[in-house]
């Protein structure tokens, strides 16, 4: 790392290590403690306590702040709206469950959101010094006999995700297990001054669309030494506005279904001082890594480094394209309903400053039906770094990998010729098979490989390396 980037880290991890000392000096100060057995709340797994649960918090933060505690026992609850200087603390076999009634999420006085529908579990906006803790869980039960998944946007009876915080400021996660959204799990939207630290994540094999942590538009976040199992991406950098800036994950072992480390697809403000290291990511069959601007926006200055993955498909996936998506008040966040052959309007963004380095991945295949071989191939593919015709991904830095593949490509892989595919939503496998078994770069300036090793557990016909309309490429041991 640079001199220059490692005062940065240094001046980002104080900030938000300072802002999370400025959260518990809020709650060390305040005396009162608020029970929430003190206020109805039963906690007999059946009993809906949300008017009891509510009432804690809203005398908490009416009092200037303080704890809400919940002692060991099942608390079931619709939407509760934390408030500001409010640290709500969870005893050891504490749980808070989620209702599963769907008119227990009403969405009348809750801000839109802009991606998806507005329903959630735990809410917030505009507020500081919130603070959730202990050793229980936050389970939303949100299985799909009681939130049917919806094929388009609209209608009634919307999955609720789990946690969605508006514009906050000092917001810490610490301890506590997060399991079971119907939807997306943990989303901050605008947040400054977010640490997550000690958390437990277990969101696979429940519904669809369980991401772990969605991070969209905030500012001074860190993420440390947390367990991370998510059903689709689990750490998500999203832009639907505003940039992601000064972002550092580190010492997090994480997996998914989709993707462990994923910035985009929404992008429009970009990504900006992102810092990721020494993190283990396996059993991810759809990807490790994926560096993503489709909707406008910049990628700068973003470094990984110290990443072990294990059982994944493609290690590494950069992609600059041209969905053009252009975010409301209220945005559908799927692809059936959509042009895939149309930009949405949003102009071409760019992806520039990439460095990622100390990088080992073992790339292996998920048992698929066998009318779905092509897609298991192309899922455990190469390296792929696009940009798309006129547009370049620059500047890109890959150095120290040690990367195996499983082989077994034929001649006549060797031979495909790869889609653009500009406008449509990225995945890597929507491109098929490409030519390559190691990297497949096009539409791209002055990258380089510094002591990558590729290597292959079974023969294979493609090439190791193939560039398309890539100039400055430049490779040393």
């Amino acid at each position: 790392m640079s001199k220059k980037n490692w005062i940065w880290l240094r001046v980002v991890c104080g900030m938000v290590l300072l802002s999370a000392c400025s959260t518990r000096a809020v709650a060390e100060k305040a005396e009162s403690v608020y029970n929430v057995r003190e206020f109805g709340a039963v906690g007999d797994g059946e009993t809906l306590n949300t008017k009891a649960l509510q009432a804690a918090i809203d005398a908490c933060t009416q009092a200037g702040g303080g704890t809400v505690r919940v002692p060991a026992g099942k608390y079931v609850s619709g939407t509760l709206w934390l408030k500001s200087n409010v640290t709500l603390s969870l005893d050891h076999e504490a749980y808070i469950l989620g209702s599963q009634n769907h008119a227990d999420y009403p969405i009348e006085n809750l801000r839109p959101s802009r991606e998806g529908n507005s329903e959630c579990f735990l809410y917030a906006e505009d507020a500081v010094n919130i603070r959730l803790e202990g050793l229980g869980e936050i389970d939303g039960r949100g299985k799909p006999e009681f939130f049917p998944k919806k094929a388009g946007p609209g209608g009634k009876d919307n999955r609720p995700r789990l946690i969605r915080f508006e514009n906050c400021q000092n917001v810490t996660f610490s301890g506590l297990t997060y399991r079971n959204p119907a939807f997306w799990g943990i989303h901050l939207v605008e947040c400054k001054d977010v640490h997550i630290s000690g958390v437990t994540v277990r969101m696979q094999d429940n519904h669809s669309n369980n991401d772990g942590f969605d991070i969209d538009g905030c500012e001074n976040v860190l993420i440390e030494n947390c367990d991370i199992m998510a059903g689709d991406d689990s750490i998500c950098l999203k832009s639907s506005k505003y940039p992601c800036r000064n972002i550092v994950v580190r010492d997090c072992i994480v997996s998914s279904h989709t993707a462990a480390l994923k910035f985009g697809t929404s992008s429009s403000g970009g990504f900006i001082d992102i810092d990721v290291s020494n993190c283990y990511f396996y059993d991810c069959p759809m990807g490790g890594i994926k560096l993503q601007i489709v909707d406008g926006g910049r990628m700068e200055n973003v470094n990984i480094s110290r990443i072990v993955m294990d059982n994944v498909g493609s290690p590494l996936f950069i992609r600059l394209g041209n969905r053009g998506r252009v975010y409301g008040e209220n945005t559908y966040t799927g692809t059936a309903l959509l042009n895939p052959n149309e930009s949405e309007g949003a102009s071409v963004g760019s992806v520039k400053g990439i460095h990622i380095s100390d990088v080992v991945a073992n790339v292996t295949i998920q048992p698929r039906e066998k009318t779905k071989a092509d897609r298991e191939f192309a899922t455990a593919g190469p390296i792929m770094i696009s940009g798309i015709p006129g547009h370049y991904v620059e500047d890109v830095v890959l150095e120290n990998f040690k990367v195996s593949y499983p082989g077994n490509g034929t001649e006549e892989d060797a031979k495909r010729e790869v889609v653009e595919d500009e406008t449509r939503y990225p995945e890597q496998y929507f491109f098929g098979i490409l030519p390559a078994w190691g990297a497949y770069v096009r539409h791209a300036k002055n990258v380089e490989f510094r002591n990558v090793d590729l290597s292959v557990r079974e023969p294979d016909a493609r090439e190791r390396i193939v560039l398309d309309d890539v100039t400055g490429f430049k490779e040393t041991k």
